[in-house]
């Protein structure tokens, strides 16, 4: 019969084998799933497999930056419990992880894991990460990585937590002094604290605030059933811009401003000026461990926050 990729994907989830070994042996036991099980763990390739069953919501994010600080990697590494994510061991694969990630030619999460483990070639990055689960003796799972590149500028990272939270900032800039990069730490932090969705209005899409303007145009009308359409349209506009001010990194306010009313991008334009230096903020990518997987609620922004108070 046909081995569809959803019925590997089952087979992978339930055992913790690699997506060819799991695919072979569909293919062998004509596509049934006990006797795929079976025939993995009678071939030595199921070893994780009551682990890989095991929800990995805990971990860590890590980072690489070039020696030359215009590309970087960031990675996102699951374990089951934060104790295992404060091991020595279990930190020094994640390092791994992001350092093959910087120099990964792979697409998607998928093609890094069948990929060549860097440090041992015999091996897959999945294959090693089987290695990992049975040397530490709980589920883990590379869940995603991410690159950036800044040929015209640098990229500063920044680790919250002990890898709670990670972030990188891109900058195209003229100027390595320190002042910028501070500057970019900062702005770092502020990406950690308050979790912009983008970096400027330009990066809007239209039809989301199409949308937003539908759901306030209803609320405005209940709320002032008899206003005319220019104050409802007013109140409308308002409240967009507010919204637009709270999820776009250069006008959200900075957190270090001592007048509570400089933006990001006016607080990244006074540091270039102050320096002599063109600086323009192009882009971030921000992870936070667990993102969406069940798992405590820690308000990690909220450490972040006070950190930058």
């Amino acid at each position: 019969m046909a081995i569809s990729a959803s019925m590997v994907k089952e087979l992978r989830e339930m055992t913790g084998a690699g997506m060819m070994d799991c695919k072979k042996a569909l293919t062998n036991t004509d596509g049934d799933m006990d006797k795929a099980v079976e025939w993995l763990r009678e071939n030595g390739l199921a070893k994780a497999e009551k682990k890989a069953g095991r929800i990995a919501a805990e971990g860590i994010v890590a980072v690489k930056v070039s020696d030359d600080g215009k590309k970087a990697s960031i990675v996102e590494v699951n374990s089951e419990t934060d104790f295992v994510a404060k091991n020595e061991v279990f930190q020094g694969f994640v390092a791994s992880v992001a350092s093959q990630a910087l120099s990964t030619a792979a697409g998607d999460i998928t093609a890094f894991m069948a990929e060549p483990w860097a440090e041992d070639s015999s091996v897959t990055v999945e294959e090693n990460l089987k290695n990992m689960i049975a040397k530490i003796g709980e589920n883990m799972n590379i869940r995603r990585f991410a690159k950036m590149d800044a040929p015209g500028g640098m990229i500063v990272p920044y680790i919250h937590a002990g890898g709670k939270i990670g972030v990188l900032v891109s900058a195209d800039t003229d100027s390595t002094a320190d002042e910028v990069k501070v500057c970019l730490k900062d702005v770092a932090m502020q990406v950690a604290a308050l979790s912009p969705k983008y970096t400027s209005k330009d990066e809007v899409d239209q039809d989301f605030i199409e949308k937003e303007k539908e759901v306030l145009l209803t609320q405005a009308k209940l709320e002032k059933p008899d206003a005319d359409e220019k104050i409802i349209n007013g109140m409308v506009m308002g409240r967009i811009n507010k919204e637009l001010k709270e999820i776009c990194l250069l006008d959200q306010v900075f957190v270090k401003a001592e007048d509570g009313k400089q933006t990001v991008s006016q607080y990244v334009q006074a540091v270039g000026k102050q320096i002599g230096a063109d600086i323009k903020l192009n882009g971030f990518i921000r992870f936070e461990t667990g993102e969406g997987l069940e798992k405590k609620e820690e308000d990690f922004a909220a450490e972040v926050a006070a950190q930058l108070g």
